[in-house]
């Protein structure tokens, strides 16, 4: 978990204190470079919660399964303080038992990896707008299975063409450069890409599940925070790109400032799941008041966050004032218009998820499990290792019994 921040770096590069820590913040730059970062964060922070919830229903209306978001029950959200307190610590113990130096250099290679698939998907919609047309864009597949004849089972199925190959590519020189370098635009590219992507792939099932987890990320926040040391000890030692910064003497140093304000993304992706959840209830109702309601609540939680910060010169918990505007302003607007009830009786998946599907006819076995997830629909899901039934079945319409045990191999 982080908090917004400013706090200079010796080096020019970012560091894990600067995501999540206790510590005052040393202001040295002219207003306008600390107005021009405070601006610049706050602008950061917008464009994955936008972006992202555009970006969601279109993946909640994906019929492919594997397109499908997670979804976010009460029981996850209630239990999540907990494992990320039990995480947190963990980290901790490492921090004081291990070197910090060979713990990051793996942290450092998993975020590598992790970060040049999360901007390479945060690409993918864009190439596809301007690879042009007059070149080919060819289909490639990276299968990894075990076993043989039946009883084969895919390990690995990843479909790509050369739009995601140049992706990669472009993804992966940032990659380098942030390793090498730790240069605070690479590593605001990777957290964007990690925002953006968390937001699209997360969805809480009901608007109830949204104040679970924003309460208890609050208790867990300012208790890790102000509470004990845990949480500054494991920010100081963390080296990966979990937060957004941006350099306040920019102005005055350009590309090379070293001056950051910083903001964690965690401060980004939960509230923007909930904000979300106002989002599809919003377009329940054709409507987006209670969307445009969240985002602004959203503004000024993390407003409010900036001014207590430059004022007592001290970094703030930034959930300590964006859950209370994140959900104190949807409700009053709900209950200002006579629907809480409705509200919090509101289940997302009812209008925006796709209804468990079922089968309407039997395509092509040729292609991916993703492509025929698009055509066909199941009710309910079966087995991996099912099979097709030995005897005839009229509801196969007279289909081959051979071509329903290809078929319900990628099913």
């Amino acid at each position: 978990r982080d908090t917004l921040h400013s706090e200079p770096s010796s080096d020019g590069s970012s560091t894990g204190s600067d995501a999540v820590n206790g510590t005052a913040g040393r202001f040295v730059s002219g207003a306008e470079g600390t107005a021009l970062a405070y601006g610049s964060l706050l602008l950061m922070a917008l464009l994955p919660i936008f972006f992202g919830a555009l970006r969601s229903v279109g993946c909640s209306k994906s019929k492919s399964a594997s397109d499908m978001p997670e979804t976010i029950t009460s029981r996850d959200a209630a239990r999540f303080p907990i494992i990320a307190s039990c995480t947190l610590f963990g980290l901790y113990l490492f921090f004081k038992i291990f070197s910090q130096e060979y713990i990051n250099l793996l942290l450092s290679m998993y975020f590598f990896v992790l970060g040049i698939l999360a901007l390479s998907h945060t690409m993918s919609p864009f190439m596809c707008r301007v690879f042009p047309a007059n070149v080919p864009n060819k289909q490639y597949q990276l299968l990894f299975t075990q076993g043989s004849g039946e009883s084969k089972e895919e390990i690995v199925n990843y479909e790509f063409d050369t739009k995601d190959l140049i992706c990669l590519g472009i993804s992966s020189v940032v990659g380098v450069w942030y390793v090498l370098k730790k240069h605070w635009i690479a590593n605001n590219l990777f957290g964007l890409a990690f925002a953006l992507n968390g937001v699209e792939l997360l969805h809480l099932n009901n608007v109830s599940t949204g104040c679970i987890l924003l309460g208890g990320l609050f208790v867990y926040d300012v208790f890790w925070v102000f509470g004990t040391n845990v949480m500054v000890t494991v920010a100081k030692s963390f080296e990966a790109p979990i937060k957004l910064v941006f350099p306040q003497d920019l102005l005055e140093k350009g590309l090379d400032a070293s001056n950051f304000a910083m903001l964690g993304l965690g401060d980004i992706v939960i509230p923007a799941v909930v904000i979300f959840s106002s989002f599809t209830l919003s377009l329940k109702k054709n409507t987006r008041t209670y969307f445009y309601t969240s985002f602004l609540a959203y503004i000024f939680g993390l407003g409010l966050t900036i001014f207590i910060m430059h004022t007592f010169k001290h970094a703030q918990p930034a959930l300590l004032y964006l859950v209370p505007a994140c959900i104190g302003f949807p409700v009053l607007l709900a209950l200002f218009k006579g629907e809480l009830t409705e509200m919090f009786s509101y289940e997302s998946s009812d209008e925006v998820l796709p209804h468990t599907p079922q089968l309407t006819h039997f395509p092509t076995v040729f292609g991916s499990p993703a492509s025929l997830a698009n055509s066909m629909h199941v009710e309910p899901p079966p087995s991996p290792r099912s099979r097709a039934p030995k005897q005839p079945d009229t509801r196969t319409g007279g289909i081959p019994k051979s071509r329903l045990c290809d078929i319900s191999r990628y099913v």
